[in-house]
């Protein structure tokens, strides 16, 4: 059977989209082929996917796509191992920072997209923004739409907000996971038991976001639903804005925003 799907670096976001992948069964298990320069974890993913796995990055270049989910810093050691790629391929990118015109002058003619998932895929919840190449087609980009809907919601987007997107949904799991843990923090100090303060609070947050989205509600619209006058909401909103809770936040996905530009221009 030919490999219809290569995917060089066997990473935890590779994992992420290899699994769902098969267990949607986009992809047959035969046809994907993981190269990867740890044989341990060659060994870990063959035995628990059973793809076909490799150390060679030109096994894969036959592939009709090939995921590049490496680190950026060691694009220009991989590529000179695809020189025999065929210019048939669709490439697709998951590199921070690398832009679309770095990608196109490595791999000439082939139509590139490039791809920010976010950590969530492992669990089917991603919010992924794929940008096209100069070389795509339309069947190119419903392919990789299907191949990262297996892991979540999908946006299209230009490339010049690419590192906007990076700030916000790449970096904000981090931010969100603090915020969790800062509520839950608040449960402690308060006198709750963090066995229960932290479901309470994992749970409040999931909740909530599931409330916006299935409702289209604006996020103020439900902080002022749920702030009566002279309550405990309006207390706690109150203590927020005067630690500049919102600021921080703003600057903290303009800061990450400044990182993948800055990183960008190293490449």
């Amino acid at each position: 059977m030919s490999i219809k799907l290569g995917i060089i670096g066997g990473g935890v976001m590779a994992e992420a989209i290899l699994s769902r992948l098969l267990a949607q069964q986009i992809y047959d298990p035969n046809t994907v082929l993981i190269s990867e320069p740890q044989q341990q974890r060659q060994e870990f993913l063959q035995a628990k996917y059973q793809v076909n796995v490799t150390s060679d990055n030109r096994s894969v270049t036959q592939s009709e796509v090939i995921l590049l989910a490496i680190k950026p810093q060691v694009l220009s050691t991989v590529s000179g191992d695809l020189s025999e790629l065929s210019s048939t391929t669709l490439m697709i990118s998951i590199l921070a920072g690398v832009p679309l015109k770095r990608l196109e002058e490595i791999f000439l003619n082939n139509p590139i997209i490039r791809v920010m998932p976010n950590t969530p895929a492992t669990v089917g919840a991603a919010m992924t923004a794929i940008a096209s190449g100069k070389h795509v087609q339309s069947h190119h980009l419903s392919l990789t739409k299907n191949i990262f809907c297996a892991i979540g919601e999908v946006v299209e987007v230009s490339e010049s907000l690419m590192d906007a997107v990076t700030g916000l949904s790449g970096s904000g799991p981090a931010f969100v996971a603090m915020m969790i843990e800062a509520l839950a923090d608040g449960g402690v100090a308060a006198g709750l038991p963090r066995a229960i303060a932290l479901p309470l609070a994992l749970q409040t947050v999931l909740g909530t976001a599931q409330l916006i989205q299935t409702t289209g509600i604006h996020p103020a619209q439900l902080k002022d639903q749920v702030t009566s006058p002279g309550g405990t909401t309006i207390a706690g909103v109150a203590q927020l804005e005067k630690q500049g809770f919102r600021s921080a936040v703003i600057e903290a996905v303009y800061a990450a925003y400044k990182r993948s530009v800055e990183l960008g221009q190293k490449s």
